[in-house]
């Protein structure tokens, strides 16, 4: 399972550069165009959670990502022989509630700024945990006992 350190290590360290960057280049608000009406960099700080719900409830989210983020590290740690899918998908999750845990600990808020302008403004840590959420769903629903013996169960 050390490919999945080296992965979540990549998601966090990917995307406080982002925003490490995106901080000294933008102001709040300030959007630059990187495929015109399509894709833009847009510097917004998150007070919330997903799509800025719950807005102020930093130290709720604080709470929340530090129990994932140990829940997750238990369990990938003494669970040996978890399946590589499931290692990848919860490396990913870790790695993106690691990374705006940072910034809520930092800033008080997370900073986003990837805006496809039909979507609220996110980052590469949301990104993450989306797509290992979206990972492990898909894994847990594909090898269920309905979909493995041909869409029935018996009884």
């Amino acid at each position: 399972m050390t490919r999945c350190r080296w992965l979540a290590l990549f998601i966090v360290t990917a995307d406080q550069l982002s925003k490490i960057i995106l901080l000294k280049y933008f102001t709040p608000g300030e959007s630059f165009p990187l495929i015109k009406h399509v894709l833009h960099l847009t510097l917004v700080f998150n007070k919330g959670g997903a799509f800025g719900i719950f807005a102020n409830a930093t130290s709720v989210f604080i709470l929340i990502s530090l129990v994932v983020i140990i829940a997750i590290a238990a369990f990938l740690f003494y669970k040996k022989t978890t399946q590589y899918s499931i290692a990848v998908a919860l490396s990913c999750i870790m790695a993106g509630a690691a990374s705006n845990l940072i910034d809520r600990l930092r800033f008080g808020y997370v900073i986003d700024f990837i805006d496809f302008r039909i979507w609220p403004v996110f980052n590469i840590a949301d990104s993450a945990i989306t797509l290992g959420t979206l990972w492990l769903v898909y894994y847990v629903v594909a090898r269920s006992p309905a979909t493995e013996g041909g869409g029935t169960t018996k009884q």
